[in-house]
């Protein structure tokens, strides 16, 4: 089988190093641009580019796949089926219409929950007891797809969105492998999604970095949870931006002001409208990620207020 792949981030890798350690000929690769990235603001080569190179892979890079001569490049290599995954560009009716077998998509959810941008975090942010991945047929509307195959992940309750991209990049890879050797052997029985059950992950934005100490402990465990890696939950600590990685709920009722810091039991725990915010691990601008207990030495918090 040929098969051209096209993503562009990490959470792509396991999928393409699947297909080139595999009987399977990936015969081109397509990936987002290089772009500035970093304080150099140096031309960054997409993770995807990097491996396809390594492995002497031709590696393609459109602005878009809409000109025609990007069209007969596409069909140049005569490919039975393109495998997206994280690529970053929403494709044309055209281009997906030039594999034999069509076009399939490794998604980070569940399917119809969390169709969009940002599904690992939002299915953290909400509370979801499970999420996983879809691969599914590609259509032009977005990750409506039919789909052809789920693997389920139960979150556990120590996930951050940086753990669980990993965790589903891999679980993506193991998912297409299934699906590229059932349609070795026959057409895969393709599931309509229920349109009654669709919910949109937006994209992250900064603004949702800042926390607010009124909502209750539960909800913001989540949501530190949920922006890391990135944003990452913030706040204010005495007019200094203080990033919040790793914080867990604490049940029980406080006297204070949300936002009231109280070290008192050697543990830096934050009041919310209900229960507590346990910080267990913060970082100041311009140093490094350090453990609570660490910060707690450095710095006499008990009755300042955050935010």
């Amino acid at each position: 089988m040929k098969i051209i792949f096209a993503g562009t981030p990490d959470f792509a890798v396991p999928s393409l190093q699947m297909l080139l350690d595999s009987k399977y000929e990936v015969c081109a690769v397509y990936t987002q641009p290089d772009r500035p990235a970093g304080r150099g603001r140096q031309l960054h080569v997409s993770p995807v580019k990097e491996l396809a190179l390594s492995h002497s892979i031709p590696v393609f890079q459109p602005l878009t796949l809409k000109a025609d001569e990007d069209l007969q490049l596409l069909k140049s290599f005569n490919a039975d089926l393109m495998v997206v995954v994280a690529y970053g560009m929403i494709l044309t009716e055209a281009a997906l219409a030039v594999p034999k077998l069509g076009c399939i998509n490794v998604h980070g959810s569940l399917l119809p929950r969390w169709r969009g941008a940002a599904p690992i975090q939002r299915a953290l942010m909400a509370g979801d007891e499970k999420t996983g991945v879809t691969i599914m047929q590609i259509v032009r509307q977005l990750d409506a797809g039919d789909m052809l195959h789920k693997e389920e992940y139960v979150i556990d309750a120590n996930d951050t969105a940086s753990d669980l991209h990993d965790k589903l990049a891999v679980l993506g890879a193991t998912g297409l492998s299934k699906v590229l050797a059932a349609m070795e052997i026959a057409l895969i029985p393709a599931e309509p999604q229920d349109e009654s059950l669709v919910t949109y992950a937006e994209k992250l934005t900064k603004t949702e970095a800042i926390i607010d100490w009124n909502q209750s402990a539960s909800i913001l465990a989540l949501k530190v949870r949920g922006l890391n890696a990135w944003p990452v939950a913030q706040t204010l600590y005495q007019g200094t931006v203080l990033r919040i990685w790793k914080a867990e709920a604490i049940a029980g009722d406080t006297d204070v002001a949300p936002g009231i810091v109280s070290s008192l039991n050697k543990s830096m725990d934050v009041a919310t409208g209900k229960g507590l915010l346990r910080l267990h691990e913060v970082q100041l601008p311009g140093g490094k990620r350090m453990s609570a207990q660490a910060f707690l030495n450095a710095h006499d918090v008990n009755g300042v207020r955050l935010g």
